[in-house]
């Protein structure tokens, strides 16, 4: 990332008393976050027609902590212009104020030559400094990015595709004052001390029963780490039993997995506990472990389960994953199963699935929200098939909302 560096100093007098103010500094960084996207534009002759000022855009992507999106105009952004060029933008399409920013629009060229048509803010110098964008829907780029004739019988053209790149460097600027003295720290190994704890069976005044099977543990560690267990081991309202638990209601591995967690701080490799490889078997363990952490309030693994179920969503279990974020309120993975079921390309073979009868049945209204990404995606998408342009994004950004575009 780039950088600039201003420094200040109050200076130093050789006649100065002894009792004078020692001299101290400060720096000044200027720097850039930077980021990049890459943007597949398939079926261009479909797109073309839609209208000037409508656009197709890419998904949001993050630089720098703020949300940005591509815009391609196929018929242009300018009426005057009469659809004769192709219009280009990156547009600020998440909350901020006054973002400061580089930016670099690229059309790749697909003949292997690599003359692609850069317009770029990076590596040269800017009379009137970065970009500011004022506000959400705020864009920069070119209402004349390519003539439409032209660009159609270049090699930026290809198999009905275009490529685009783009990269963001968002400005940051931060005050650092003088480091007395700098130590490398090793990251912390605690809990590693607790597993070794935990495996050695050293200690442990509790057991925890299932039918073939039983676990030791250490009541201090359950009740540091889960407010349900101390309410259960230590509360006014303990058990009377707490040498020895009967579990019913979670299975031998999964609860394996929770202490794994509980003293290790880390997810357990799901492969050696469930004696599977499969990417079903790991899914399932994921979704039995985050009603667990739910339960026993460990909101971090909670957050793990979560975070691994939406890499791992799948026709074959995302409408299981989608009744278990309704139950759990696992607002993010919720949104991830709904916006993947709604796809026309999966949407039909979620349907046939045992998991979609399951969350018919036990979460109907989940089936209501559903109904409206599915209306979300035929209205702002274009649809490339028999049927032709099914729908197109105009003033939207990709979540649907109202955008106010700006130059």
């Amino acid at each position: 990332m780039g950088r600039v560096h201003q420094e200040t100093s109050r200076p130093s007098s050789s006649s100065a008393s002894p009792s004078s103010p020692a001299v101290t500094t400060s720096t000044s960084i200027t720097e850039t976050v930077n980021g990049s996207h890459d943007f597949k534009i398939a079926g261009y002759s479909l797109s073309k027609g839609i209208g000037i000022g409508k656009y197709i855009a890419s998904d949001t992507f993050m630089v720098g902590g703020y949300s940005w999106a591509i815009y391609f105009y196929p018929d242009g952004k300018s009426l005057e212009d009469n659809a004769t060029y192709v219009s280009l933008f990156i547009a600020l399409a998440g909350e901020g104020t006054d973002v400061r920013a580089l930016f670099e629009l690229t059309l790749l060229d697909q003949s292997g030559r690599e003359r692609h048509k850069v317009h770029t803010h990076f590596g040269r110098t800017l009379e009137s400094g970065p970009y500011t964008l004022k506000y959400r829907g705020s864009m920069w780029g070119y209402k004349r990015f390519f003539k439409r004739t032209a660009l159609e019988a270049s090699d930026y053209l290809k198999d009905d595709c275009l490529q685009v790149h783009c990269s963001v460097g968002v400005v940051r600027c931060h005050t650092e004052g003088p480091k007395i003295y700098s130590i490398p720290l090793p990251p912390s190994d605690i809990g590693q001390h607790f597993g070794q704890l935990l495996e050695s069976g050293k200690g442990t005044d509790i057991t925890f029963e299932f039918d073939e099977e039983s676990f030791s543990a250490h009541k201090l560690v359950l009740a540091a780490r889960s407010p349900v267990f101390r309410a259960q081991l230590y509360g006014p309202m303990k058990d009377q039993n707490t040498r020895c638990i009967k579990v019913e209601d979670i299975e031998a591995p999964v609860f394996k997995a929770l202490l794994h967690f509980m003293y290790w701080d880390t997810l357990p490799d799901f492969e050696e506990i469930t004696g599977s490889s499969s990417k079903c078997s790991s899914t399932l363990m994921s979704q039995h472990l985050l009603a667990a952490a739910d339960r026993y309030g460990l909101d971090r693994l909670r957050l793990l389960c979560e975070a691994k179920l939406c890499e791992d969503v799948a026709i074959n279990t995302v409408a299981t994953t989608l009744a278990l974020a309704e139950q759990h309120h696992c607002f993010q993975l919720k949104s991830v199963c709904l916006k993947f079921v709604a796809l026309p390309e999966n949407l039909r073979a979620v349907m046939q699935t045992d998991g979609f009868e399951y969350l018919k049945q036990s979460c109907p209204h989940v089936l209501t929200e559903l109904l409206e990404y599915v209306a979300r995606i035929n209205e702002h998408s274009i649809a490339v098939g028999k049927q032709g342009i099914e729908g197109i994004l105009d003033g939207s950004d990709v979540h649907g909302r109202r955008v106010k575009q700006r130059l």
